[in-house]
């Protein structure tokens, strides 16, 4: 537990000041958020070193050109368009061992960096057992290993996940021991082969439902094994969704989790879901989730190893404050899309959420399936690519690899984080209060419908061009359903006339 710690921020802005930060994950969605926040509350950051990989050949200074175009760094340009010569890229892997770290580039670190950010991270949850564990395990060690050597190193802030541990179902702000030693299992993922891991993946993991999870928890242990010689903390974040205020509303820039939900029910191309529409999901705002990292590393920062010797622990998630069903969530998503609806929809939008699987299979064939066939034939008749059965393929996938999520519930206890909270000063509070229980969800969905279109899907904002696009496959919706209707009443009809 996070006993006798010193609650008291007096400055948050105060503590970054003149400290250099060493960042991974920083081009991902929560650490683009994660950067633009840092850069504008605490513009006294003296260097921000953010690991990085070459992609598609792309350099990674011009990858992190491209970054700083997008709209969610806007109003960094205007306020302090000089915040970006602070931020430096260093070539590097997660992947890799040592981090992919060059020599010159690693002492570089090592003289330099005072505050270590880990959230890097593969989320795949149908990825390999080797590369889950050489990317989500093996990394966390090398950043400890990395750590180890800094002099200056004031905090270790390792963001994972509340669902690290899904295998309870009350996830407490503690630390939990898997049942697999994590020397050995980096151990097997660097020498065993991978096909015969790929075998003995399901019973190695035991009761764990993927290789995402497996992995986080075992990253876990290696934070809690170095926490008594490094200043650690654990983020444990839950489902991260758009942003609702800061610094600007319902950004967004992947489709994963209830946004993948909301785009797919709106566009009418996801029917059906296999899920149990009773169980509750706990859902939190990026920028909200932002904060409580920035508030949990100045805590962990101002408390010395001596004072606390072992992990602080943070669970970011809305326990207590907002629950909501997958029900609610996607019937209020389908009536905010009514206000301002998705462009172009497929069909009229509306969601079947089924908890069994033979009925969501059956009704996938017949709601899913079946119709991208006939469309995407329908699209090679007339020039186009056939795109909808392979749409539909990935959303059977993950529907399957959700269900384990999308029908249990869990309560993920945020009591350390709430102190957070409260712990800020009046000069913080503008920058980093958040009241959750102030926020409705239907602002928070309004929001996300609104940044998917924007940044996603790059759509106009003509609302009455949507709403007739809407109303069309509303009436369409209705005849095909009356059709259908006659038709099942003539058949039953023409049976019972023959058996009389």
């Amino acid at each position: 537990m996070n006993d006798n710690i010193n609650y008291k921020i007096k400055s948050v802005a105060k503590f970054f000041a003149g400290r250099s930060i060493f960042m991974t994950g920083g081009t991902g969605f929560v650490g683009k958020v994660f950067v633009e926040k840092l850069l504008h509350s605490c513009p006294e950051i003296d260097k921000l070193y953010m690991l990085m990989r070459e992609k598609k050949g792309v350099p990674i200074e011009e990858r992190l050109k491209k970054m700083f175009s997008l709209p969610l760094y806007d109003k960094l340009h205007e306020m302090n368009p000089s915040a970006y010569k602070k931020v430096i890229p260093i070539i590097g892997d997660t992947a890799k061992k040592d981090l992919g770290l060059d020599p010159t580039d690693r002492q570089i670190i090592i003289d330099n960096v005072s505050i270590i950010i880990h959230n890097a991270a593969n989320v795949r949850f149908d990825d390999s057992l080797q590369h889950a564990i050489l990317n989500n395990t093996r990394s966390i060690r090398d950043i400890c290993i990395l750590g180890e050597s800094m002099k200056k190193l004031a905090v270790l802030l390792h963001v994972s996940s509340t669902y690290a541990h899904s295998d309870i179902p009350v996830v407490n702000e503690i630390p939990y021991k898997s049942k697999v030693d994590w020397r050995d299992a980096i151990n097997i993922a660097e020498n065993v082969d991978d096909y015969l891991l790929k075998i003995l993946t399901a019973k190695y993991m035991g009761t764990i439902p993927n290789t995402y999870i497996f992995s986080k928890k075992l990253a876990e242990d290696v934070v809690n094994y170095y926490s008594n010689r490094l200043p650690c903390v654990i983020c444990r974040p839950s489902i991260i969704i758009s942003t609702i205020v800061d610094p600007i509303p319902g950004w967004i820039d992947n489709f994963n989790g209830p946004v993948g939900l909301m785009v797919a029910g709106g566009k009418g191309i996801l029917r059906v879901t296999y899920s149990n529409s009773k169980k509750f999901m706990d859902y939190v705002p990026v920028d909200y989730a932002v904060r409580i990292f920035i508030l949990a590393i100045c805590i962990r920062g101002q408390n010395t190893i001596e004072q606390h010797p072992t992990t602080m622990i943070y669970n970011v998630s809305t326990y207590n404050l907002k629950k909501i069903t997958l029900e609610y969530m996607i019937n209020t998503s389908l009536k905010v899309n009514q206000i301002n609806p998705l462009s172009n929809p497929l069909w009229y939008p509306h969601v079947f959420i089924i908890p069994y699987f033979f009925l969501f299979y059956v009704n996938f064939m017949l709601l899913h399936l079946l119709p991208a066939i006939v469309i995407d034939q329908i699209f090679k008749l007339i020039g186009y690519k056939p795109i909808l059965v392979k749409i539909q393929r990935k959303i059977y996938i993950s529907s399957v690899f959700l269900s384990y999520f999308t029908n249990n519930s869990w309560d993920f206890v945020n009591k350390n984080s709430l102190k957070l909270l409260n712990s800020i000063s009046d000069e913080d509070k503008a920058d980093y209060w958040i009241d959750i229980n102030l926020v409705s969800v239907e602002d928070v969905l309004y929001s996300g419908i609104i940044g998917s279109k924007k940044y996603l899907l790059k759509e106009e904002m003509d609302i009455k061009k949507n709403r007739r696009g809407y109303n069309r496959m509303w009436y369409c919706h209705i005849i095909v359903k009356t059709v259908f209707y006659i038709l099942c009443l003539w058949f039953v009809m023409r049976t019972l006339i023959k058996w009389i």
